[in-house]
């Protein structure tokens, strides 16, 4: 029995030294780690200098700042380096002088910072896992003249038809209930270098156009493939036809905005500055559908019908906006008629407001 205890306390005490040699030479190899490290501070800190130097000259060469300007960022970017090298240097020292002190015990330490061109990042952790390694997290660049924004639009209001040879007041369609939906991106680019009092808006839009006839009527085709409006034998709740269009509109816009400039920086904004556009706009028909609501023996009857009810193929027409900021008066006109072949010509007239988002 005595025999077991002494054999069991040795292997006990050989077990503990050997994990206290372990843990001595882990500490011991991390700070060798950070030695290591100490070497690359300064390549990687002169080369990010480098990098920056090269994009000032870039600068200098375009014309976006002078010759006296590069010079002071120059100086500027060197100055900031040297400081980061100092620094880190010492926030290393410290480490190594804390896992001395403290034989590697406890010891957690993150950091984050720029180690090479195109990455941001490293981590230290000294507890048992790996000392030092590099995140491949991308740098996002500040574009230095940003002469392209992009916004999202949105536009609503009343739809309407103008006819050959009636006013906009003698249309079979009602004034209140016809109304049109507008869903897009557009992209603004300054025209001129030096100046956003020019610019061409374009993008991409989906528009949705609504017309809701009077005197309890609805839209078909007759037997010679014309597209007209016919009494419905019952009393209808709710008679609704519905034009579905892709559109790519292109505006040529005016108006002043705010300029703002800094070293890293050029931005122009529209903030309560006001703005005119006008253009133009082509397509296609997406999709045609009609929707009746009626009653019959006390039930409330809904019936939809998708068909191509003869629309034109091809969408193009005419629009303008003014306004402040993102908010503006909309206008949009539809050069191409709505049905190919009617008997009176109908073109799909809208007025509403946009805002750009």
């Amino acid at each position: 029995m005595r025999k077991i205890i002494f054999y069991s306390v040795l292997v006990l005490l050989l077990c503990v030294h050997s994990m206290s040699a372990q843990e001595t030479e882990e500490y011991k190899r991390k700070i060798e780690v950070l030695k290591e490290l100490k070497n690359q501070i300064a390549a990687q800190e002169k080369e990010v200098l480098k990098i920056e130097v090269e994009d000032i000259n870039k600068r200098l060469k375009s014309g976006d700042i002078t010759k006296n300007n590069a010079t002071i960022l120059k100086e500027a970017a060197a100055k900031k380096r040297a400081l980061n090298i100092e620094n880190r240097l010492e926030i290393v020292d410290n480490r190594i002088l804390l896992l001395e002190r403290n034989k590697g015990n406890n010891l957690v330490l993150v950091e984050k910072d720029s180690l090479k061109p195109g990455t941001i990042g490293f981590s230290i952790n000294v507890n048992g896992k790996p000392v030092f390694f590099n995140e491949d997290i991308k740098k996002k660049e500040v574009k230095y003249d940003q002469r392209t924004y992009s916004d999202f639009v949105f536009a609503l209001g009343l739809n309407n038809a103008i006819m050959d040879g009636e006013s906009l007041e003698d249309t079979p369609y009602k004034v209140g209930g016809s109304n049109f939906f507008e869903l897009g991106w557009q992209w603004r680019t300054r025209v001129f270098k030096s100046t956003n009092f020019v610019r061409f808006n374009y993008g991409v839009s989906f528009q949705f156009n609504n017309l809701k006839p009077n005197n309890n009527q609805y839209f078909v085709v007759n037997n010679v493939n014309k597209t007209v409006l016919q009494d419905f034998d019952r009393d209808l709740v709710k008679s609704k036809f519905k034009m579905s269009n892709l559109v790519f509109p292109i505006h040529l816009e005016f108006g002043p905005s705010h300029y703002k400039k800094s070293e890293e920086k050029i931005r122009y904004h529209l903030k309560n500055k006001f703005r005119i556009g006008i253009g133009a706009y082509g397509g296609f028909n997406i999709g045609t559908r009609q929707k009746i609501k009626y009653m019959q023996d006390g039930e409330r009857i809904k019936e939809k019908f998708k068909r191509n009810y003869n629309r034109s193929d091809f969408i193009y027409g005419l629009s303008a906006y003014t306004g402040f900021e993102g908010v503006l008066l909309y206008m949009k006109y539809d050069l191409n008629p709505i049905f190919k072949n009617a008997d009176v010509k109908q073109n799909n007239i809208s007025l509403g407001f946009r805002f750009d988002l």
